[in-house]
């Protein structure tokens, strides 16, 4: 073995075992790692060499009405009443609610979803449900889907600190009204409908119960 081949061989084994003594020190990296935080910009208190800019146009609620709107504003105060408020949150819960309640008035069990409906709402939809049954109507209904989620409206009572939010629905279902001897007289069974509602949903911010009440309906 020449001299060359063992100076190679020599210089290899020192690069080894530098290189395990360095993994026992740092530890193995894999994939990115934030770079180390400089010990002064640690400690409490330190001088920062940058501004933090806050402020700007809340995304929550400029994503469903124009900013500088009542609308907007109404949403802000919202938030400002009750931090934890999310207008991206209510709108999916409005979603739902939408299907679920007026899923509930065309199967006639408005029971089910009493708890969401204001007074007023639930006596008409009662009403409405009582006038279907004495003519011996029954109603097959289901619901495809929702074609359209809108944020029409919303204002906020300071001194009640009572919420309103006016959406504007256009849901796809079939629905098919039977009479007594279960002959169709409305409707088609292959046949999806839409139904366009406007709706108000009502709570009063910062109390325990999270529900909001459907207050107003309309088309």
């Amino acid at each position: 073995m020449n001299s060359s081949i063992l100076q190679l061989l020599v210089l290899a084994g020192i690069a080894i075992f530098l290189i395990l003594k360095l993994r026992s020190v740092l530890g193995t990296r894999e994939g990115f790692e934030k770079p180390p935080v400089p010990l002064d910009a640690a400690r409490p208190g330190a001088r920062r060499d940058f501004e933090v800019i806050e402020g700007g146009p809340d995304r929550d609620i400029t994503d469903h009405v124009p900013e500088g709107s009542p609308a907007a504003k109404a949403l802000a105060a919202m938030k400002a009443a009750e931090p934890s408020f999310a207008v991206g949150t209510f709108m999916a819960g409005a979603r739902s609610a939408y299907e679920m309640i007026l899923m509930a008035f065309e199967h006639g069990e408005i029971d089910s979803v009493r708890p969401f409906l204001s007074e007023d709402v639930a006596a008409s939809f009662d009403a409405a449900v009582e006038a279907r049954e004495r003519e011996g109507l029954t109603v097959e209904a289901k619901f495809v889907g929702l074609r359209e989620l809108i944020l029409q409206e919303a204002t906020f009572d300071r001194d009640s600190r009572t919420a309103e939010i006016t959406m504007r629905f256009t849901g796809e279902l079939t629905s098919v009204v039977r009479n007594k001897a279960g002959q169709v007289v409305e409707g088609r069974e292959t046949e999806v409908k839409r139904q366009r509602d406007i709706w108000t949903f009502a709570r009063r911010m910062g109390v325990d119960d999270p529900n909001w009440q459907l207050v107003a309906t309309g088309d």
